[in-house]
């Protein structure tokens, strides 16, 4: 296979080694040969690139053997967005499957929420690292699946206001209709550790502790679904993903969503940051406080019951499906503005939020 073409990433640059670090004046701190190459984010060893490399790889397949995440045979679709983390994933997986013998296939799934100036130039990335990895591709649109809205109409419609929680629940649902179509039944995604603890921060800042026993849990599968969800990066630093897709050169898009400095997760992240600077055990250790959490919890909980969507026929555990709310308050603001003539009002919207709100996610 040869080599993915050389991308210039921005978001490496704040955290590439810097050469005036006297990293040579010692040897590496776990092959005791070469010079060291860098500063693990991870642990602050002072490492060279071809043990970084190992050990980058060799914690990944360390996660997905303890956890017996996949099983000979079984065909498994990567959620890619063309990003760092789904770049590194797919590149990962094809190496330690090949190194390790799994015996899994690998299809790449691909969601176009219809973003323009970010998600087309994204999937453009997807295409080429199709064709790198030598993985199948498929691209499923949020138009082709929600009567015809693309994020771009959403966000026209409602302003910035709560777009994140419209495209995480029909994001969900379209990996999920992609699985299907696909005759998949295993989707893995690219959330990192820092993901993960971005997660747990934000659901304790809102007293949503009911969430953590899913927010922490390295394979997912509800009610709502029939497609088993696992995170193979749970325990992966970003700062040491973007290191490994610096060096090796790997193709990925690095522009964020132009909707997400809205978010609240933004707030989490900035506080992930900082508390890693003072203690870069800090990301790690939120994670296992969100699964002691999640385990004092379970001692009472109940199991859904599994029903299907009244209007899209979709699996869900509510009579209306999450996807199918959105969209009817989505309609008759459409409505409203065609015929009326005015402009959709964020507040006009509250009545559909406090639904979503006794909705079981």
């Amino acid at each position: 296979m040869p080599p993915p073409a050389e991308s210039t990433q921005p978001q490496a640059a704040s955290i590439l080694p810097r050469r005036s670090v006297p990293l040579s004046t010692s040897t590496c701190e776990l092959c005791h040969i070469r010079k060291p190459f860098l500063r693990r984010p991870k642990t602050g060893q002072k490492i060279c690139q071809p043990c970084f490399f190992h050990v980058f790889e060799r914690e990944i397949h360390n996660t997905i053997s303890s956890r017996n995440l996949f099983y000979r045979g079984e065909r498994v679709a990567i959620g890619a967005s063309g990003g760092k983390d789904s770049t590194v994933l797919a590149h990962v997986l094809k190496v330690l499957n090949e190194r390790y013998d799994y015996g899994v296939e690998f299809v790449l799934l691909s969601i176009d929420e219809g973003i323009k100036g970010y998600r087309d130039d994204s999937l453009e990335t997807v295409k080429r690292n199709k064709d790198q990895y030598v993985m199948p591709l498929e691209i499923v649109s949020y138009k082709e699946l929600y009567d015809d809205w693309s994020m771009d109409d959403i966000v026209a419609q409602i302003g910035n206001r709560n777009n994140c929680t419209y495209c995480g629940v029909f994001r969900r649902q379209a990996l999920d209709r992609g699985a299907q179509k696909l005759g998949i039944k295993h989707v893995v995604t690219g959330h990192n550790a820092d993901d993960m603890a971005e997660t747990v921060l934000m659901n304790l800042l809102r007293g949503d502790t009911a969430r953590l026993d899913r927010c922490t849990e390295i394979v997912t599968q509800s009610a709502d679904s029939p497609v088993k969800r696992s995170k193979p990066l749970k325990f992966t630093y970003e700062k040491e993903i973007v290191l490994y897709a610096h060096y090796k050169k790997l193709d990925y898009f690095s522009t964020e969503c132009i909707y997400s400095p809205e978010a609240f997760r933004g707030t989490a992240r900035t506080l992930i940051k900082n508390l890693e600077t003072v203690r870069p055990s800090a990301i790690v250790d939120i994670i296992r406080s969100g699964e002691t959490f999640a385990l004092e919890r379970k001692k009472g909980g109940t199991a859904l019951k599994l029903g299907s969507c009244e209007r899209c026929g979709y699996i869900s555990s509510n009579r209306i499906c999450k996807a199918c709310v959105l969209l009817e308050g989505l309609n008759a603001g459409r409505a409203a503005v065609q015929v009326n003539g005015v402009e959709y009002e964020p507040d006009e919207g509250a009545a559909l939020r406090k639904r979503l709100e006794h909705l079981s996610f």
